[in-house]
Formats: C-alpha cells, structure tokens, sequence
C-alpha cells in the first residue's frame, strides 16, 4: 500500500468521526500490521498527517489527531485545518540539521571500517572517535584522555547504567535537581535507593541545602544539568560550579554532570563543572542529539579509572557495544571540521530563536505570570497565575493554535508543580514565535477573566 492512500483513508476516518480530536492512532507497527505494509510507508504517511497539522506527536506516548480551528481556517491537501504553533516539540531544528554532509560521513565510514562491519567492536568505543571526540571535548574546556572516555548509545544509556552501578564511596542515594527532565525521572521510577530533589530556581540553588543533603543523606552520586537546564533553561553559574564540586570533593559524593547542550554555549569563560575538578569526582556525560541527528543516538561519558570495568560490563550487557557505523560516520564528521561548521550555524540559530521568545515573554505575557529561560538553548517554562493549572491551560491555548508542554511529570512527587508550561523554541520558525506568545498570553488572560466571572457569579 502506497502512503498517500493510508494518508486519505485516515484523512475520510476524521472526516466521518470515526477518529475524533484527541483520539490515539495505532503505533507504528499496529498501523503497518492494519494496512498490510512497512513500518517506512507508515512513517512516511504519519509524517505527511504532521504536516498538514492533522496529527501531532507526544514524545515516548504515539501519535493524536490534531484538534479542528473553531474559527480562522487554512486549506491544506483539501482538508481545512488550523495552523498550530507547536512549542512542544523539542528535538532539533530540522531545516538546519546536516542531512548531506553526514551521508557523505556515512558512506565514508562504510568505506573505512567495510572489515570491521563483520566483527563486532570495542565496547569502549572505536579507539579513533575517542581520539577525535578527545579533541573536541577540549573546546569544551574538557580535558581528558581518549583511555576516559566512554562511548554510548544516547547519553540517556549512560546515565541508566550510571544510576544501577556500585559506586567506590559504597552509597545508594541520588540527589537530583528540580524540575528534571523526563528521561531522568523515569530512571529513577523503580530505583532502589532514595532519591532526593533540591530546587533549581532563577538565583540559583540553595547551596546550604545541598550540603545538608551531601553530609546527611549517604549520598551516592548527585546529578545535574549544568548549562540550558530541561526544563528551566537556567545555566549555573562559574562559581556555583566550583562550589558544588567543593561539596562534593569534602562529602565523599560523586556528581554527574549533563552537558547535552555544551556545544550550543558560545562564551568561552563558561567552564563545565569538570574543569573545576582535579580529583575525579566529577563524571562528564554529553549527547550529540540536540545539536544534531537525535536518530544518531551516540554520546559518550569521561569516567574516572576506578568506575570502568563495572561501567564496561554493564555496557556489555546492555548493547555489546555502540553502532560501528554511526561511531564512524561521526569520527569523520569530527575529523573534516564539518560538526565545527555546523555548530557556530547552530548556535546562531537558537540564540536568536532565543532572544526573539524572551523579547515576546516580556511584551505579551500577563501580570502574575512568570517565565525562566536565558538567550540561547532549547528549553524554558512560563510559570502561570497561582489560580491556573497548566493542563487546563495546555488543552485551552491548544484550541487558540498553540501547543505547549506541560511540566507537572518532571517534578518528584513532594516537588511536583501544577502551574508550569514548558516549552521549546526548537523548531518554531522565527515569524511564529511572537504571534504564538501573544497567543498564550491572550489565552491566560482569557483563562483569568473566566475564573474572575465565576467567581463573581457565586458571590451573586
């Protein structure tokens, strides 16, 4: 079958009612299995049902039908739809991600390790990417030596391994930051010691608090993101790093330091927590994905000596080890000063992206609200009116044309918050990114006037 007939006979199902806004469509497989075809020509249909806005994608959920514009209306391939502004999203901006240039890495790689392809590999990784990956983390200010560094499929395989494996301080307890990011807090769902939280807010994170937590609670390791935080956007700041690692050096704790988006920092004075640590106590963890391919699925962890072999087993088990082509077409794509290339663009894109959502916070968000976030990175939060719940915002600013996350899931259950929006600028062109706030700040004053009239009503 080809796409384009599972594309209308889905498009006449929404028509007739039969999948109503808000209805779940069949996974990949189910919907390959239903049609009789691939899982490509199922992909290929869902991703043309993206585009014209009639279907939307929920990370680690599936795909929904898109809701229908009770007002202003665009034609698209015949159906009428509404144009909705989607800062969900969160994955990288695709019209600038190096489609050609990594094919060209790909097809070399083919060529350089055709051999290899018929054994498997090295579970630390091809001893030539660490080497390359080595030179690179240096502009980073991260200094290591290819022997450290780890190679891994997704940073998110790094810190599942991570948060299993017996540490040299013997200790159970993770302290992590809040919010956190969704992967994290599903790692720590069924683990088996304690985890505690500490809040990440606009100044800062209360140091004092984190001591407490460091003398009294046996803790193993600590884990934060410590430039563009998901969800808040915050970066911490030089001297908070050096601080904490202090803490750490004193209390026996080990930190894992997330810097997924270290790339996208252009300020040569932001040193990573890593640079501030001579005694190994810091473990290093970066991902290319947000800044490249997320379908490339590499990363790569600087452990110190006294961690690998357990490191190296539990990777064993896991994978044998990373993709060899992949961990080769990335090798070339370091090596030839194209990823340099392609990050100076990056970085340029999303601080304007950035600079553009922070200048429409300030012009059209309503008194009461609050937002995080800095001039560059991926992520921030509008923080609503005490009276608001954000997935009753989420599902109202949904039906005005905009689409937003909503942040409750990445709290600890003691932290939890139910007035928090998150959202991307990933993959919001820039000519949307002041109507859609405009948007939501009409929308929360909509909500507000709603709530004011109720209010008023009962009172009467």
């Amino acid at each position: 079958m080809l796409y384009e007939a599972i594309v209308e006979e889905l498009l006449q199902e929404m028509k007739d009612g039969k999948r109503r806004p808000g209805d779940k469509l069949p996974s990949i497989r189910e919907a390959a299995k239903a049609f009789d075809c691939s899982r490509n020509t199922v992909i290929r249909a869902y991703a043309e049902l993206e585009r014209r806005h009639r279907i939307y994608a929920v990370p680690q959920s599936g795909y929904y039908v898109a809701h229908r514009s009770p007002r202003g209306e665009n034609s698209r391939g015949g159906a009428s739809v509404r144009e909705i502004i989607d800062f969900e999203w969160a994955g990288p901006d695709r019209s600038a991600m190096p489609y050609r240039d990594f094919q060209h890495c790909l097809n070399e790689a083919i060529e350089r390790y055709r051999e290899d392809m018929f054994t498997y590999s090295e579970g630390q990784g091809l001893a030539s990417l660490r080497l390359q990956l080595a030179r690179h983390l240096r502009e980073l200010q991260v200094f290591t030596p290819p022997e450290r560094i780890y190679v891994v499929t997704g940073s998110q395989q790094a810190l599942c391994l991570l948060i299993d494996l017996a540490f040299p301080n013997g200790r159970r307890n993770i302290v992590v930051e809040q919010p956190v990011h969704a992967g994290m807090i599903e790692l720590l769902r069924g683990y088996g010691g304690e985890v505690f939280g500490i809040p990440y807010e606009e100044g800062g994170m209360d140091l004092t608090r984190l001591e407490a937590l460091f003398r009294d609670k046996d803790v193993k390791f600590f884990y934060t993101v410590s430039r563009f935080h998901n969800p808040t956007g915050y970066s911490h700041t030089n001297e908070a790093r050096r601080k904490m690692v202090e803490l750490a050096q004193r209390y026996n704790v080990y930190v894992i330091e997330d810097d997924y988006m270290g790339d996208l920092d252009g300020d040569p004075k932001n040193d990573p927590m890593f640079a501030c640590d001579p005694s190994g106590r810091v473990i290093y963890v970066k991902s290319f994905s947000k800044v490249m391919l997320p379908g490339l699925r590499l990363g790569l962890a600087v452990l110190p000596e006294e961690l690998r072999e357990g490191f190296l087993r539990a990777k064993a088990a896991a994978d044998v080890h990373s993709p060899l082509l992949t961990q080769g077409a990335l090798e070339v794509y370091l090596e030839s000063g194209m990823f340099a290339v392609h990050i100076g663009r990056m970085r340029k894109i999303y601080r304007r992206k950035s600079v553009l959502l922070q200048e429409a916070y300030r012009k059209h968000l309503p008194p009461g609200t609050s937002f995080t976030g800095s001039y560059s990175g991926f992520y921030t939060t509008i923080v609503l009116p005490a009276s608001l719940q954000a997935q009753a915002a989420a599902d109202h600013l949904l039906h005005r044309g905009v689409r937003v996350g909503i942040a409750r899931h990445l709290y600890l259950p003691e932290f939890r918050k139910e007035g928090v929006l998150r959202l991307s600028v990933s993959q919001v062109e820039d000519r949307l990114i002041e109507p859609g706030i405009r948007a939501i700040g009409e929308g929360i004053r909509e909500m507000l006037r709603q709530r004011t009239e109720v209010r008023f009503v009962e009172r009467s």
